[in-house]
């Protein structure tokens, strides 16, 4: 398949085809990047460099499929042109391919890498991202029994959850990094994990014995938010200006292979 017809079906899987076309484009770039990334760090899938799982790779929708699922062509069309745009355009770091990381919405603000994943990358620092209050999950709540609450982090449930909640530290981007629960230090990627939240940015309240944690942001939060590409848009900025946005100190190069 050929570079810019897979990025296409990215596109048409991982960005809502109404965004803004600069945004569309901007969306291209990263996923022409994440790509090339990958197909040249070693076949993480077999005899295939990226999955069409979205959770694992990259989100994936054929032309075919897309219009089977009552897609127009103007849509298609439209995100043609933005890939053919940007065609062969990929984000660098000091001459070297970026990790061209990307995801739903921030809340209001990115996440650095080294908060996610323990490692600092420069390019990947927490940035602010307005704009996204149309976003889906801009905002999420999630209620657990003092039970639930206890099987999911494997404490202790006797005590009053009220007594349960500590210190808390916070990231750069205004995620949890660390909360004490029950007299143990807890990690905020390992609760989202744990409690299965969308976003390690929460804040959490008790009402008797349920627990309430309220979440900003879906997804990892670290580089492009997708709906604040699509607000950057909006207001007038080109895709260039979004990605050195959510990509400081980054470079746009052409390669040339396909």
């Amino acid at each position: 398949m050929q570079m810019d017809d897979y990025i296409t079906g990215v596109v048409l899987g991982e960005m809502p085809v109404e965004f803004d076309a600069e945004a569309l484009k901007a969306q291209a770039v990263v996923a022409r990047t994440y790509t090339y990334k990958r197909s040249t760090t070693g076949q993480k899938h077999g005899g295939g460099a990226v999955c069409t799982d979205f959770a694992c790779c990259q989100g994936y929708c054929s032309v075919e499929e897309y219009l089977q699922q009552g897609g127009t062509k103007a849509s298609v069309n439209k995100v043609s042109f933005a890939v053919s745009a940007t065609s062969g355009q990929i984000l660098t770091y000091q001459g070297a391919v970026i990790e061209a990381t990307y995801f739903s919405c921030s809340g209001g603000r990115t996440e650095d890498a080294l908060a996610v994943w323990g490692s600092y990358i420069p390019y990947l620092q927490a940035v602010d991202s307005p704009g996204e209050e149309a976003a889906v999950h801009y905002t999420d709540t999630v209620w657990f029994t003092k039970n639930e609450f206890a099987d999911c982090l494997g404490i202790n449930p006797k005590a009053a959850p009220n007594t349960w909640f500590g210190n808390v530290t916070y990231t750069d981007g205004g995620g949890v990094a660390t909360m004490e629960i029950a007299g143990r230090i807890f990690q905020g990627t390992q609760l989202r994990q744990k409690l299965n939240l969308r976003s390690t940015a929460f804040t959490v309240k008790t009402d008797g014995n349920d627990i309430c944690i309220t979440t900003k942001g879906f997804g990892h939060r670290v580089g492009m938010s997708q709906y604040g590409a699509e607000a950057m848009a909006v207001s007038g900025s080109s895709y260039e200006q979004i990605l050195a946005h959510y990509y400081p100190g980054t470079e746009l190069k052409t390669h040339t292979q396909n």
